[in-house]
């Protein structure tokens, strides 16, 4: 058992950092928060630092390493900015279906491009009858044209980069007549400019307003069959591996914002004065707060960690990435709350952030699947392993 960083994560670490709180200007962040657009010119330096794919192999254009490192670079611009933070380490959203799945050829067209910053990824798995359920698809794809292509038709809802992804990787159910449905789900690669696809922009959401959400539909939709990813009608079972690895980063995404909306409320208490003393000493229900902010974070730390060495171990663990995210998630939302709580009518404000902070928190005990669906797993998993010393 080893907590000390190796020096590449150690250089990482001290390199993103360097590179968000040099380049998230507070300016910057109102702004992509109160118009709700995507950081393009952010992303793009993010891509050529190496930070974009960080966890993609090498001959694929990206960095070589492993879920604790693409968890730490999350947990570090998530910490400068929440909101920025959240947008950009969702741009390379799905990748690892394509890497664990993918055939060469998608490998070589995709992981590249969005490795370089020149493609947005995304993933369209929820349906509005369903919601995290993805156990049944109204989503369907044919095959027609003696096989050789795909016609999709349905809708997706709440799907993260909606508008600005080059692609999506879409759950479709392709055959209608199995018990259960799950097992005749398969995933497809559809091109962002593929005629018949249309999307549907949410407006004036409450927090992770730098990340565009909208909805995908999909009319008479056509695909090349090359476009299949991974084995036919296995889809389902590659989509809860993906949430192996895909929970783990949202987790790594609650740390950062947890730790973020900690260090302004400590440093705001270290610095507000009354009856001439700074509150952090002068107030023990103040520093209590702060104590207990630090223990949360740190505990929420370590499980995100744990849950990312076990996947770099070749050993993902689906309860323990479903607790990682459900803790990290309540970690952020208790922090940011109590952040707002330390400075008080100040931390109304935008402008003192950790409004934002609050406000973007949230997110992460709802998408990848809410608290509730984390549960489920969770405990399913006690009941299949049962008690163990």
């Amino acid at each position: 058992m080893r907590f000390t960083p190796t020096t590449d994560q150690l250089d990482i670490r001290k390199a993103v950092k360097e590179f968000a709180e040099k380049e998230f200007t507070k300016e910057i962040a109102l702004e992509c928060d109160k118009t709700e657009l995507f950081p393009y010119k952010l992303h793009k330096m993010a891509a050529e630092l190496g930070f974009i794919g960080i966890h993609f192999p090498e001959q694929y254009g990206g960095g070589g390493f492993g879920t604790l490192e693409n968890c730490l670079y999350v947990e570090e611009i998530c910490r400068v900015d929440s909101g920025l933070g959240i947008a950009l380490s969702l741009s390379d959203l799905a990748s690892e279906l394509i890497i664990n799945h993918g055939s060469e050829e998608q490998k070589q067209k995709y992981l590249p491009k969005v490795a370089s910053g020149d493609f947005i990824s995304a993933v369209a798995l929820t349906e509005p009858e369903h919601g995290s359920d993805i156990t049944e698809m109204d989503t369907t794809a044919i095959a027609v044209k003696s096989g050789d292509e795909w016609e999709i038709n349905g809708c997706k809802t709440l799907i993260s980069n909606v508008s600005i992804a080059g692609f999506y990787i879409v759950l479709c159910q392709t055959i209608k007549e199995v018990s259960p449905t799950y097992r005749g789900q398969s995933l497809i690669i559809v091109d962002a400019d593929t005629e018949g696809l249309e999307y549907s922009l949410f407006k004036d959401k409450l927090g992770c307003r730098a990340s565009p959400t909208g909805e995908l539909s999909f009319c008479n939709v056509h695909v090349p069959e090359e476009n299949l990813l991974g084995i036919l009608n296995k889809g389902f079972y590659h989509t809860l591996n993906f949430f192996n690895q895909s929970r783990v980063e949202i987790a790594a995404q609650g740390v950062g914002i947890a730790q973020g909306a900690f260090e302004r409320a400590f440093n705001y208490a270290k610095e507000r004065k009354a009856f001439g003393k700074p509150i952090i000493t002068g107030f023990q229900a103040i520093s209590h707060k702060l104590a207990d902010m630090s223990i949360k974070i740190e505990a929420a730390r370590l499980l995100t960690h744990k849950a990312a060495w076990l996947v770099d171990q070749g050993q993902p663990d689906p309860a323990i990435s479903s607790m990682a995210k459900t803790n990290a998630g309540r970690v952020a939302v208790e922090v940011a709350d109590e952040a707002i709580q330390v400075l008080g009518g100040a931390g109304y404000l935008a402008e003192n952030e950790v409004e934002r902070f609050y406000r973007d928190a949230k997110i992460i005990e709802i998408y990848e699947g809410t608290r509730e669906i984390q549960k489920n797993t969770i405990v399913r998993f006690l009941l299949k392993r049962g008690i163990k010393n």
